[in-house]
């Protein structure tokens, strides 16, 4: 859920600081994707932090080195979420991380049906967890296609 409140929580602050009159933020547009790079700032940190080991187990069991996949998908979302604050290279970002979260789908689907946890708790199940992920792709997608 804490993604889910940094890509609103996020947006909605960009987007009353645009408001407000800070320019750079003046629409949806670029609210979105400092809400799209405050999510990605902070799954990208879990995969170096506390939850490694069960993002590591997260992946399924038939892929191969779960440690170097989780390694890279962090990598990927850290450079993600700073090259969505550039204009210049924010599409090409969002559609990178578009097609990053649904590569990595299938490692939420693995962990649903093995019931694994994630901080303690169990994950999110999977049809919460499949609408979290469209919300997630379609922002992407939206900064990718938009403004």
């Amino acid at each position: 859920m804490a993604p889910l409140i940094a890509l609103v929580a996020g947006t909605a602050a960009a987007r009353i600081a645009g408001l407000l009159g800070l320019a750079a933020l003046d629409g949806w547009h670029p609210a979105l994707r400092v809400g799209l790079a405050l999510m990605f700032l902070l799954t990208g940190v879990a995969h170096f932090a506390s939850r490694r080991a069960d993002l590591i187990a997260m992946v399924p069991p038939s892929l191969p080195r779960p440690d170097l996949l989780v390694t890279v998908t962090g990598v990927l979302e850290l450079a993600g979420a700073l090259a969505l604050l550039a204009p210049v290279t924010a599409r090409w970002a969002a559609a990178g991380l578009a097609l990053l979260m649904v590569a990595m789908f299938p490692a939420n689907v693995s962990a649903a049906r093995r019931r694994l946890t994630l901080a303690g708790r169990p994950v999110t199940p999977l049809g919460a967890r499949t609408a979290l992920q469209i919300v997630f792709v379609g922002a992407a997608v939206g900064v990718a296609l938009g403004g």
